[in-house]
């Protein structure tokens, strides 16, 4: 098998179909990084057909899954034709043998592979996707709720401020001075004056204590002087009427929106909520991930030894998919188990899984025939981006009733719950690539605009920059290439500039990027413009060591 697929590699296959050209090869080819196409995330285009179990298929079998010349005409069979696919979001059934009935996925591969979606289309799939269905709401105490997506709109329950407040540490007075000093300790904030202020009169006020009525302005301390011998209060500046007072209803009238639904419930909007008279906020549940690690030649611990690497993926995912706004539980490590990987998919509860490795044709790449297996439906089967094109979408079909909810928030277990009961359909996977790099292109690609959508957050907004130097492209992909924002020097302009290191295994590029540029085929000059990405922390401190750029 692997020499068949070392061959099918140099074009001395006699098992198959000749091999197509660099660049145009589905399901495999050429590294973002090299535009004349060489292998990208660990897979390789194969001519000879894989079975719906993993496993290269002998093409001149008489089996149905295997033999591209069969013509199926029966209604459940699907041909080149007439076979859903990812663009069309065709359900993939179980790999029957059966005659009559073909799996979609052998098809596929036996026939013709389905073409991968453009980048833009890919990341518009998974952002409808994310917005499918009608999002959930649980009430969350402040405490709670930082993080979250507010579900509706904020409306204030009460006049911002409710009353006539001091802003300044002063004197509250009526009518014109010099005013008579009204005796006692003045008024301080949390006690109501009981009686109006009389015209002429000055009494102490303290920042946030409501003004008495009739109050003419506040004077600032630093701004009067008190002579307390005649018992008379000075200014010492031009008084204006209702200076230094924040009137009732300044920040906002009650019933007014005060933040929109799908605002992120950031500190200062717990401020405000509670200002306004919250207690619990309408929140989105955070979507809940899973994350599976395949792959036998991972290590968790320890220095990479006998052909053995670090997972590198397992601690980057979970920290990445929090910062997009979901709640992720520890990374599940399966290796190369078909049925480890079959059971952890039927069982899950999560909103989300996401498999790192596995997605391409090779004999341990376990994803596409197991979710065959399970009926699964693909919503993108591949993408035309390098790094990472071998990556995928599905929607699971839905689990038993009794659905694991053990160790999620009680709020978000009721609400899943809830979710569940108005849809049939299971949860969604994303399949990454396991070169790490590929996996960071998944995440921006499939990830990031699926969890908004789940979450009820707002899309990343694209803007474009200025790139100070020439980026190669793809002959036929885009490509995503780790880069750093810099400030503009003697009145130029703030740029990006593109970062070395940046094949599909590395992550020292990605490391010190604050963003991503989207290279359309062909590549960038130096000088023009591209489109950024922005990774989900805040930017970072620009590199100044040369060994990035």
């Amino acid at each position: 098998m692997a020499i068949e697929q070392a061959l099918a590699l140099v074009g001395g296959s006699t098992l198959g179909p000749s091999r197509p050209p660099r660049g145009q090869r589905p399901g495999g080819g050429g590294d973002g990084d090299d535009p004349s196409g060489t292998p990208d995330g660990g897979e390789a285009w194969s001519s000879t057909p894989r079975t719906g179990d993993g496993r290269n298929a002998d093409p001149t079998s008489a089996s149905p899954m295997s033999s591209a010349s069969n013509a199926r005409t029966d209604a459940g069979a699907h041909t080149p034709g007439n076979r859903p696919g990812p663009h069309t979001g065709g359900r993939v059934q179980s790999g029957s043998t059966s005659a009559g009935s073909t799996s979609p996925r052998a098809s596929r591969t036996a026939n013709k592979p389905a073409p991968s979606l453009s980048w833009s289309r890919a990341r518009a799939v998974a952002a409808r996707a994310g917005r499918g269905g009608p999002l959930a709401a649980v009430r969350l105490p402040l405490d709670r709720a930082l993080g979250h997506v507010l579900a509706e709109p904020l409306g204030a329950l009460t006049d911002l401020p409710s009353f006539d407040t001091s802003a300044m540490d002063g004197w509250a007075v009526a009518g014109p001075g010099p005013w008579a000093l009204v005796a006692g300790a003045g008024i301080l904030a949390g006690h109501a004056p009981a009686t109006a202020l009389p015209d002429g009169a000055a009494v102490r006020i303290a920042t946030g204590a409501r003004v008495p009525p009739d109050t003419t302005a506040v004077i600032r301390s630093e701004h009067a002087y008190a002579d307390e011998a005649k018992g008379l209060l000075h200014a010492e500046r031009s008084v204006a009427t209702g200076q230094d007072i924040r009137p009732r209803g300044q920040e906002c009238r009650s019933g007014e929106q005060l933040v929109p639904a799908g605002t992120v419930v950031t500190p200062a909007v717990l401020g405000l909520a509670a200002a306004a008279g919250y207690d619990a906020l309408p929140a989105v549940p955070r979507p809940r991930v899973d994350i599976l690690v395949l792959g036998d030649e991972l290590l968790a611990a320890g220095l990479p030894h006998d052909g053995l690497i670090r997972d590198a993926l397992g601690p980057m995912l979970g920290p990445w998919l929090r910062a997009l706004g979901a709640e992720v539980a520890g990374p599940r490590r399966l290796g190369d188990d078909g049925r480890a990987l079959r059971d952890a998919l039927a069982t899950s509860d999560a909103d989300l899984i996401v498999t790192t490795g596995g997605t391409a044709s090779g004999p341990v790449d376990h994803v596409h025939p197991v979710l065959a297996e399970l009926g699964a439906e693909l919503l993108v089967d591949g993408v035309a981006v390098r790094p990472g094109h071998p990556m995928l979408l599905a929607r699971l079909p839905s689990g038993p009733s009794g659905a694991h909810t053990a160790g999620r928030p009680e709020g978000q277990r009721d609400a899943t719950a809830e979710q569940r009961k108005e849809s049939p359909d299971g949860p969604y996977l994303v399949g990454l690539p396991g070169n790490p790099l590929a996996a960071v292109s998944g995440l921006v690609t499939l990830v990031e605009p699926l969890i908004a959508g789940l979450a009820g957050r707002p899309a990343q907004d694209a803007y474009r920059a200025l790139v100070h130097a020439e980026v190669h492209g793809h002959p036929h992909d885009t490509r995503l290439v780790p880069v750093v924002h810099r400030a503009g020097r003697a009145g130029g302009r703030d740029h990006v500039a593109p970062l070395r290191y940046n094949g599909p295994a590395m992550l020292r590029g990605i490391a010190a990027a604050d963003g991503l540029a989207v290279v359309e085929p062909g590549g960038v000059r130096s000088g023009t413009e591209v489109e950024i990405l922005d990774l989900p922390w805040a930017p970072a401190t620009p590199w100044t060591e040369g060994c990035f750029t």
